[in-house]
């Protein structure tokens, strides 16, 4: 049987003991990873592993024999409890050992959980478990949790209460990072918050989110946009020895000073314009590129989005001849001295 999206989420959570087994298939594999952990932890508990009650097996070794699933699925522990067999990896070619399994299997046997990659709707694997009887089939896609899944995360890591604020902060921070990367980011916010009674903050979700690209530029940045000509130098070299190249530094200013004028430029002025800016700004951040905006104005950032076009078009060019970090350096230092103009 195949479940659906809404009704997996549920069925990870709490499955069922009686059904012979589950095929979790999908592209990413971390979130076929997550979601494998969490069905075999609902399944067996969390002391299942310890107490042998959980039998892994690569694919690769079904490929000729069917007896090592059959025997993983029939074997008796050592402890009382639900037990399962794991096949990792699995494809068409370990069809005929996981079919096998499943029709011996019966009640009181392992559940069979199955992971594979992305499948056809004509795989043979993935038609086997759709058309079984007793048995499910969940398609695992790259969609970001829903704001149901992100309220179990937190409760699972003991976070209760999350304001309205901080809670849109983690939904959008779900859908810049990958699953594995935003489990981990809520983990340490759990253990930043350990002890500490109070609500849950955007700033205490910034200060725990990983650290991205755009962070990095993040200091250089905000030198340029509140005009301190004098410490642009060191910043940019400490970026230069980081990795970060002139073309980069040039898309970043770029994107930066776009934010800027969007919120600069906005009709009902620059309070309004930050809260259009999307993806999201919160925090000191957000505080800090209202400030930025309003000091600029629309009409200097608009000269600046022109000067550091120019530049990235020099930059491009085929007959650029001169240093690229050179031309960026001196791009940003001719925007500090355009944003001390008044």
């Amino acid at each position: 049987m195949k479940l659906s999206a809404r009704d997996a989420a549920s069925y990870f959570r709490k499955p069922d003991p009686g059904k012979a087994g589950l095929l979790i298939y999908g592209a990413d594999p971390m979130r076929i990873a997550l979601k494998r952990t969490e069905v075999i932890k609902a399944l067996i508990g969390d002391s299942g592993e310890e107490e042998m009650r959980l039998t892994r097996m690569p694919a690769s070794d079904l490929r000729k024999d069917a007896a090592p699933l059959v025997d993983a699925i029939k074997a008796i522990g050592f402890f009382p409890g639900p037990r399962a067999a794991f096949v990792e990896d699995a494809n068409d070619q370990a069809l005929n050992a996981i079919e096998a399994a499943l029709q011996d299997w019966q009640s009181g046997d392992a559940q069979i959980i199955v992971t594979a990659g992305a499948l056809k709707a004509t795989s043979k694997l993935r038609k086997l478990f759709e058309g079984h009887a007793n048995a499910y089939a969940v398609g695992i896609y790259d969609d970001p949790p829903s704001r149901d899944e992100i309220e179990r995360m937190l409760t699972d890591a003991g976070l209760r209460g999350v304001p309205h604020d901080s809670m849109t902060a983690l939904t959008d921070y779900s859908r810049a990072l990958g699953p594995g990367d935003f489990r981990q980011m809520l983990e340490k916010v759990a253990l930043y918050k350990l002890g500490d009674d109070t609500p849950l903050s955007v700033e205490d979700i910034e200060a725990s989110a990983p650290a991205s690209t755009e962070a990095a530029l993040d200091d250089v940045l905000n030198v340029v946009a509140e005009a301190r000509v004098g410490e642009i130098g060191p910043v940019l070299r400490k970026l230069q020895a980081q990795g970060t190249n002139a073309v980069s530094l040039c898309i970043g200013t770029l994107r930066h000073f776009r934010t800027l004028h969007a919120v600069a430029s906005d009709p009902g002025g620059p309070g309004a314009g930050i809260g259009r800016v999307r993806p999201p700004i919160f925090g000191p951040r957000r505080d800090r590129v209202l400030r930025q905006a309003q000091a600029w104005g629309m009409h200097r950032l608009e000269d600046a989005l022109v000067l550091i076009t120019d530049t990235d078009l020099q930059l491009r060019s085929a007959g650029q001849s001169a240093p690229a970090m050179a031309l960026a350096e001196r791009m940003l230092i001719r925007l500090a001295m355009l944003g001390r103009r008044r």
